[in-house]
Parts: structure tokens; sequence; C-alpha cells
């Protein structure tokens, strides 16, 4: 079974938290949604009360497949500001495990030196901290282990590219049709 560990913090953008963490987990994926601020509740950017799984210290970062960081702000800040969520990006990125973020995160991505020679997207206005990417305007984008979403607009489409990237094409697609997604 892939594991996903899910970094959430108190000003994320709630959407593109839950519409990826929705989509994994229909797809039958291990999400564990762990709070930065060290409580079990994050407030997101739209003062929506979003519930944790755990708080950061007990979650196993070296166990997940995958780890995402859902933007916002200040929520993204929150998550550049924590030395956990940044120890635990550079240790997945150097065992080669899957990294993925979305909207202002990827920049946390960028200033880390995670996306050096990497294909990668944010949102607008944050493309100057993604040192060493090669910027794209596509709303998902994967390259290697590292996949990077423009904003909430394209979540569930990252929720489903992280599903195909884990679990296959076939399930992937199933989930999309099921949720009525418009076909391309």
């Amino acid at each position: 079974m892939s594991k996903v560990l899910v970094y959430i913090a108190d000003g994320m953008e709630e959407v593109e938290c839950l519409a990826v963490v929705d989509m994994l987990r229909r797809g039958g994926v291990e999400v564990q949604m762990a709070a930065v601020n060290g409580k079990t509740e994050v407030t997101g950017a739209h003062q929506i009360r979003v519930g944790a799984d755990c708080a950061i210290g007990d979650s196993d970062p070296d166990s997940a497949d995958l780890l995402f960081l859902p933007g916002g702000m200040p929520g993204t800040t929150h998550l550049r500001e924590s030395e956990a969520v940044c120890g635990a990006l550079k240790k997945a990125a150097a065992d080669g495990r899957r990294l993925a973020a979305i909207c202002a995160a990827p920049s946390v991505l960028g200033e880390l030196g995670l996306l050096e020679g990497k294909k990668a997207t944010c949102y607008p206005g944050f493309e100057d901290r993604l040192l060493g990417a090669v910027y794209c305007h596509d709303g998902v984008v994967t390259d290697g282990n590292i996949t990077t979403a423009r904003g909430v607009g394209f979540a569930v489409d990252l929720g489903l590219e992280l599903l195909r990237l884990l679990k296959g094409e076939k399930l992937a697609g199933e989930i999309k049709a099921a949720i009525q997604h418009p076909e391309e």
C-alpha cells in the first residue's frame, strides 16, 4: 500500500489540501495529515478548521512514499519555517522518494534546492522562488520524483496525477470517471 504524508499549516488553502487527500483516499492510498503547528487542527486561509490525523512530531516521514505540501498564505511560510518539514523534504529527495506541492508551496522545494534542473510550476508571482527550475505554465507538472501544480483550480488534477503515479493509470482513470471529471 502507498503512503502519503501531507503537511498542513495554519493559513493553507483548504481545497488544495482536501481535494488531493480526497482523490488519494478514494484510490485506496493511506494518507496522513500532520499539523506543523504541533496541534491536531489548523485553520486555513479561509477560516475553515481542518482536523489533522496527528501533530508533526507524531508523524513518520521516512515511512511515506510521497510528501505533499498544500499552498496558500501564510501556510506556505509556516511550512518553510518548519525545520522538521524542510529536513523531511531534503531526506525524501535524497532517498529518491516523491515530493508534491501546489500553489505557493513549490517555492519551499525551490528554496531548498530540490527543483534544480526540473520542470515545475507554481502560483503566479512565486516563479522567482523556484530556484534552479525550468518554469512551466502547465497546471500540473511531473518531472522525475517531483510533481507541482499551479493553484486551487488544479487541485483535483494534482490528486489524480499523484494517484496515477502511486497506483497506476487504470485506477486514476476509474476515479476520474467516477467523480465526473471532464475528459481532455
